[in-house]
């Protein structure tokens, strides 16, 4: 018996210390981009539950990924509202940051949001706004771009953040990794005029970060609330609109694995109908 548990173990060990990609499948998730919900707005309220009912009735969706800008402007009474809503999706979520997310001289700093998160939901994993997770074999990235002392509709990736981003490309080389944020590093088409009030500060860096690793899949961001989709050096660049502009819309991404094939991604706008 014990040769047999011991068989059995270093069968499991071997399997875990496979790379990730060797075994990736195919996985679907949704985005939901620029809620901007808010307390005294009972249209954001309505809109957001009816995305949240809707995806419920999708099938195969593995998680929920929110990109930033969930609530409208940083009070904790908004956060609670979105968390307790959200919380009623059938799949784990997690949460990007955006500009209109986060103020640490309003009393919601970076800290404190995540602590509201992980109190609303015992399941959520993380404590800062710069994590990690996998699934089916993928590698998830979430990166901050965010500022709460000061903050503004420019996008900043700190260097420490950079830094960071960097290492883990590193350390998941030989998996497929799709990135999330808020603020684009590929502008959208048709956002020259918003380019002076909401871009992306030295953006010129993150660029060249990408360009040096090639197992980024893709980056999919919000915060300009236009539907575009482009390829920049193999990199698929993917930009949702706000969940609450007309039509009602969220993203649904499907990433689809054959053998000895890059994975292809396949996108779907998702419009759904909020009735009075």
């Amino acid at each position: 018996m014990k040769k047999f548990l011991l068989f059995l173990f270093s069968i499991f060990a071997f399997l875990m210390l496979l790379p990730t990609s060797a075994v990736a499948e195919n996985i679907k998730f949704a985005q939901i981009s620029d809620a901007h919900l808010a307390v005294g707005s009972e249209y954001s309220i309505k809109v957001l539950k009816t995305a949240v009912e809707d995806i419920n009735k999708q099938s195969n969706i593995s998680f929920v990924v929110f990109t930033g800008d969930n609530i409208n402007n940083p009070r904790e009474e908004n956060l609670k509202e979105f968390v307790d809503i959200v919380g009623k999706l059938n799949v784990p979520y997690y949460v990007v940051l955006g500009n209109h997310d986060v103020y640490k001289s309003n009393g919601l700093s970076k800290v404190r949001y995540y602590e509201i998160l992980r109190a609303k939901n015992l399941l959520y994993p993380q404590r800062k706004p710069n994590y990690v997770f996998k699934k089916n074999g993928f590698v998830f990235i979430i990166v901050d771009g965010a500022k709460e002392v000061i903050p503004g509709a420019v996008g900043y990736y700190r260097a420490d953040t950079l830094e960071w981003l960097e290492k883990e490309l590193i350390k998941y080389k030989d998996n497929d990794v799709v990135i999330f944020q808020h603020f684009p590093v590929e502008y959208p088409e048709g956002v020259d005029n918003r380019l002076k009030t909401h871009k992306t500060y030295k953006v010129e860096e993150y660029q060249e970060l990408l360009s040096k690793h090639h197992n980024v899949l893709a980056v999919i961001s919000g915060h300009f609330h236009v539907n575009s989709e482009n390829m920049k050096d193999g990199v698929y660049h993917i930009s949702t609109p706000s969940l609450i502009g007309l039509p009602n819309s969220y993203k649904i991404i499907d990433i689809v694995t054959t053998k000895e094939f890059s994975p292809i991604i396949y996108t779907q706008l998702r419009e759904f109908e909020v009735k009075d």
